[in-house]
């Protein structure tokens, strides 16, 4: 139980880090971009972080890419603000969650004017 706990707390801290430091890079591809880890997911044995990245207005698989680039400079932002035996691997990952509530909003908002159109027509 303890176990869980502590590792919820360093998925939570991993994710407050990533966050405040995303705008930091220097790429000019993550520059002006609206950036945001969604979640993250530590390992068992805490030896990989699975964060998962949401991009509002940009190409994801191309701000993926620039972030592997700089897994260097997370895990140093990491290892400078959680105590932790050994810092894990970063694995970042496009978090789709988001597009697909999106995508399924308008289905629904589709449904609901095709049904306000075949309601008027009935009367």
């Amino acid at each position: 139980m303890a176990k869980e706990f502590r590792r919820e707390m360093i998925e939570s801290e991993i994710l407050k880090l990533i966050n405040m430091n995303i705008n930091n890079l220097r790429d000019p591809k993550v520059q002006n971009k609206i950036i945001s880890a969604t979640r993250v997911e530590l390992s068992r044995d805490k030896s990989f972080a699975d964060i998962y990245i949401s991009v509002l207005n940009g190409d994801i698989d191309e701000i993926i890419e620039v972030l592997s680039k700089a897994k260097g400079f997370f895990k140093n932002i990491i290892s400078r603000n959680i105590r932790m035996y050994k810092i894990p691997e970063i694995r970042f990952h496009k978090d789709i969650g988001i597009e697909e509530s999106i995508k399924i909003h308008r289905l629904l908002n589709e449904i609901s004017k095709d049904k306000k159109d075949i309601g008027e027509t009935d009367e």
